[in-house]
């Protein structure tokens, strides 16, 4: 078995992950890999809650502000890049740390990508056209209708996810979960997850005032700076599509704050059922090290 082991740390937003892989990374002197689909992108550090600058000249971190929002990275690329990535790593570190909460980057990393059928153009530009002229809300629609499995866990409010689904439903004539085989690609290093988790009540909280904190330090004015950008799938994001129908007048702050908060606690619970399914992930509170470490260590807390 490889010496090399990455540590993957999941769970909802909110829930003190990065905190954690900061101390983590110091208790094994390994350098960080975000699997934040979009703490990668330049120009949005105060909505997608990437680390602070602190956090940056603490550890070395890599995937975080890396790429331009308009350089879309899909799960496909990151996994390229990533493993690209890992292996310059893993010549100087016996560990590297993964965090993030994009499920579909956690998978690419550890476990690679299907082998999915290739675009078609034509199915594309259909619905491109779909998108624009009904809205996310119609397609998300058809895609519970043609795969109610994958609908239960996808993340509705990111357009290229849904498209993406539904394209390959349409194209094949089948659900698209039954075609995400699940065969794993090997790697190179031994794989350890870890997932972190709080009781129901305490996380929403946690995620209620760190929209405050965001709010604060000045997310309504990064998200006037990304306006102009707003149909880039980087910017189809919690905290930035709220303050986007704010500035077009279809609702007041006040409602786009609310809607922040009750958005972000949905996308945590959908982060969870994700998470969930994934049996070898071992749980901890965030703020339990010594276990983790003991688990990490010695197979066991």
């Amino acid at each position: 078995m490889s010496t090399k082991r990455l540590l993957v740390i999941v769970g909802p937003t909110g829930s003190g992950k990065t905190d954690l892989s900061i101390r983590l990374a110091g208790h094994y002197a390994a350098p960080i890999l975000s699997t934040d689909s979009r703490q990668v992108y330049r120009g949005m550090p105060i909505g997608t809650a990437q680390p602070t600058f602190d956090q940056l000249q603490a550890v070395e971190h890599h995937f975080i502000a890396s790429h331009d929002i308009k350089d879309y990275l899909s799960c496909g690329e990151y996994e390229v890049q990533a493993l690209a990535r890992l292996e310059k790593l893993f010549a100087g570190h016996d560990y590297v740390v993964a965090v993030g909460g994009a499920g579909l980057y956690v998978r690419a990393l550890c476990e690679g990508m299907d082998d999915l059928p290739q675009a078609d153009e034509s199915l594309r530009e259909e619905m491109d056209r779909w998108l624009a002229e009904e809205g996310l809300g119609a397609l998300a629609e058809k895609l519970r209708e043609l795969d109610p499995e994958y609908y239960r866990i996808v993340d509705l409010n990111n357009p290229a996810r849904v498209v993406r689904a539904l394209e390959v439903c349409l194209q094949t004539g089948m659900p698209y979960s039954r075609q995400r085989t699940g065969i794993r690609r090997a790697r190179p290093f031994e794989i350890v997850k870890i997932g972190v988790d709080l009781p129901r009540e305490e996380l929403y909280d946690r995620i209620n005032r760190r929209v405050d904190r965001m709010l604060a330090d000045g997310l309504e004015a990064e998200a006037r700076a990304l306006y102009p950008y707003r149909e880039l799938n980087a910017l189809q994001t919690v905290g930035y599509r709220e303050f986007f129908d704010y500035f077009d007048g279809r609702i007041g702050y006040d409602e786009a704050v609310e809607l922040i908060k009750r958005n972000s606690r949905r996308y945590a619970k959908r982060q969870l059922t994700w998470f969930r399914r994934d049996p070898e992930i071992r749980w901890f509170r965030p703020d339990d090290d010594a276990a983790m470490i003991n688990y990490i260590d010695f197979g066991k807390s």
